[in-house]
């Protein structure tokens, strides 16, 4: 991908690009946004605009990349050798200081041609302390020609020593979080669920497994799209080690998408059980989140504000500890169980 093809994201590609025409390029950067796969688009096509053998220029100065090239095509399948990646590995989902050390030992060295080294940092909300404290100094002094690029969907998680070295670019403000049919689908299914009189465990335990099919269906997808893209699919004879590394990499990923994933689902729910209390409260409908989605004036009828509102610090809870190692279906039926709808 090049630039041009992120137009949904103008205004930050924009300030990259002044950036890259007046030389005045940052040495490291942190890319925020709702999703992790197009900040690392991003970051390679930032990459691919500083190694292009025949970029799109601007008073001599490159400012796009031309896709196409070989440095670009090797760019895209994360092959060059001046362009390093660090992202999480293994089930628990973090960035070792092993891994900060070899990415400054690579970062160190010079180019292999005349183009950038570039660090990119996928995850960087998953720097274990120890990780990130190694990384501050290659962040306060790095070489000359080299670009540290950290991408994070979380930034509030990131340690302020890490976060006050960087330049921040948000690339969430501009995408417009609107249901997609999937996510209306079943959000309708949920709320007229929910909107039936909730007098047995049994309707609780319907809405319970609901959710958990819902989730089902995209823990599948995610794995199915996420081992697709991998490069385990596309060099079959890589070494060895390089297959552990990229199979330990696909692991965290599809782990790190599915939480991500999951997280939206509850948001939907979060936003669901807000028109609720909005309800209770005889709000108008300009304030709702999904005025077209039913149920949420039935359940309205049957709660007071008081348990509206105790509802929505359900659900924050749930997402608070979901971020820890607590199993997921339990935390779920809890979480649900305790509504009072």
């Amino acid at each position: 991908m090049a630039f041009t093809d992120f137009s949904e994201q103008s205004q930050g590609v924009q300030l990259l690009q002044r950036s890259l025409a007046r030389g005045r390029l940052g040495h490291a950067y942190l890319f925020t946004g709702h999703h992790l796969e197009e900040l690392e688009a991003l970051a390679r096509t930032l990459a691919k605009t500083l190694n292009c053998q025949n970029p799109v220029q601007i008073n001599n100065v490159a400012t796009d990349c031309c896709d196409n090239c070989l440095n670009c095509r090797k760019i895209s399948d994360d092959l060059h050798a001046d362009v390093h990646w660090a992202r999480p590995e293994s089930k628990s989902r973090v960035i070792t200081i092993d891994q900060t050390r070899e990415l400054t030992r690579e970062i160190q060295l010079k180019p292999t041609a005349t183009g950038y080294k570039i660090a990119i940092i996928s995850g960087a909300d998953r720097l274990n302390v120890q990780a990130a404290n190694a990384f501050l100094k290659t962040l306060e002094e790095p070489p000359k020609k080299s670009v540290l690029i950290l991408l994070s969907t979380e930034p509030s998680r990131i340690l302020e020593t890490i976060l006050s070295r960087c330049l921040r670019l948000d690339f969430s403000a501009e995408t417009a979080r609107s249901l997609t049919a999937e996510q209306s689908n079943w959000l309708s299914q949920f709320g007229s669920a929910a909107s039936l009189e909730q007098k047995s465990l049994f309707g609780r335990y319907r809405l319970l497994d609901s959710l958990l099919q819902h989730l089902n269906g995209i823990k599948a997808c995610v794995d199915e799209t996420l081992t697709a893209r991998s490069p385990l699919e596309k060099y079959n004879d890589a070494e060895k080690d390089l297959r552990e590394k990229w199979e330990d990499e696909l692991t965290a990923a599809i782990e790190a998408e599915y939480r991500r994933r999951r997280a939206e689902v509850l948001l939907l729910l979060q936003w669901w059980l807000r028109d609720v209390w909005l309800h209770t409260l005889a709000a108008g409908e300009e304030l709702l989140h999904f005025p077209q989605i039913a149920g949420a004036d039935e359940v309205a009828r049957r709660i007071t504000t008081q348990q509206a509102r105790e509802n929505l610090q359900v659900l924050e809870q749930t997402q608070r500890l979901l971020h820890t190692n607590v199993q997921e279906a339990l935390a779920l039926e809890v979480s649900l169980l305790k509504l009072q709808l």
